[in-house]
């Protein structure tokens, strides 16, 4: 018989100004982990970082002495900027992303205008994950699947019964992600959704963000067997056609997130800050009429 998966040990940390689930990712078998979608606190309005959200994870990490291994993205955000280098530099670890990055960094850079010096290969991160790809957070065995349609860059990785899915699918009272952002596609994301609904029903499912629908409160973790049966967007026996449909309908509906702008500039540059310029200072571009 197949030997039963392991099981990670899971810790989220729930940012409210972005509503972003942050994970550290433990290996059972000695003191090796990962982090999962970093978030830099950023004061639009002033033009403002600060990073007490990453100071949590640092901290953590500290408190319970383990090495960090890996920093994981599992898409290029739109709703808020990646702490990765930040904890990188404290921590060490190596910077990972689906390699379809390169697609997301060719859009846009257009978009953003950026020059040549802005290297459109991916070659910001440590590590491009093809579908498939398996690499280790100490003796675990992570596996990343690439399930675009929100992005063509998005990946879910499973980690052990556990897996860590972006922003493909939400609490099953919450549905799925949005596919209006450029190279989104809502067939594509029924699609991605059913392979991550593939994995065993007791599949622990971790969110990357929360709205508690209803007011109910804040929640970050599901299985597959909850959203095959219970899924408002996705559950078992809704077809591929009506989900397209319900997914454009509500898009059209959407407004732009609050920081797209500084967010993917930043994040497609592996959570780089813009170079400083004469001045010292860093500045990020707001192109008119572009979204």
């Amino acid at each position: 018989m197949p030997a039963e998966p392991s099981h990670p040990d899971v810790v989220g940390f729930f940012d409210a100004d972005t509503n972003t689930v942050s994970y550290v990712v433990r290996d059972p078998g000695s003191n090796a982990c990962a982090v999962i979608d970093s978030v830099l606190d950023f004061d639009y309005a002033a033009g403002r970082i600060s990073y007490a959200s990453a100071d949590r994870v640092i901290e953590h990490i500290r408190a319970h002495g383990l090495s960090l291994e890996w920093l994981i993205e599992t898409h290029v955000h739109a709703d808020h900027l990646s702490a990765a280098p930040y904890i990188q530099s404290k921590l060490g670890g190596r910077i990972g992303i689906g390699d379809k990055i390169t697609q997301v960094q060719d859009t846009f850079g257009k978009i953003f205008n950026e020059g040549t010096e802005f290297e459109r290969n991916g070659s910001q991160f440590d590590r491009l994950f093809a579908d498939g790809d398996t690499y280790a957070i100490g003796g675990l065995e992570a596996r990343a699947i690439h399930t675009p349609g929100h992005t063509p860059a998005c990946m879910t990785h499973v980690i052990g019964d556990a897996a860590f899915v972006g922003d493909t699918l939400f609490m099953p009272d919450g549905g799925t992600a949005r596919a209006d952002f450029p190279g989104g596609d809502a067939r594509i994301l029924f699609h991605s959704i059913r392979k991550v609904l593939s994995l065993p029903p007791e599949t622990r499912l971790f969110m990357c963000h929360d709205y508690g629908p209803n007011g109910r409160e804040i929640r970050w973790e599901t299985t597959v067997a909850e959203e095959r049966a219970h899924n408002i967007h996705v559950r078992d026996g809704v077809s591929e056609d009506d989900f397209v449909a319900l997914r454009t309908a509500r898009d059209e509906t959407l407004a732009m997130p609050r920081l797209i702008i500084p967010s993917i500039q930043v994040n497609m540059k592996a959570g780089e800050l813009p170079t400083p310029e004469d001045d010292g200072k860093r500045y990020l571009k707001v192109p008119l009429n572009a979204f």
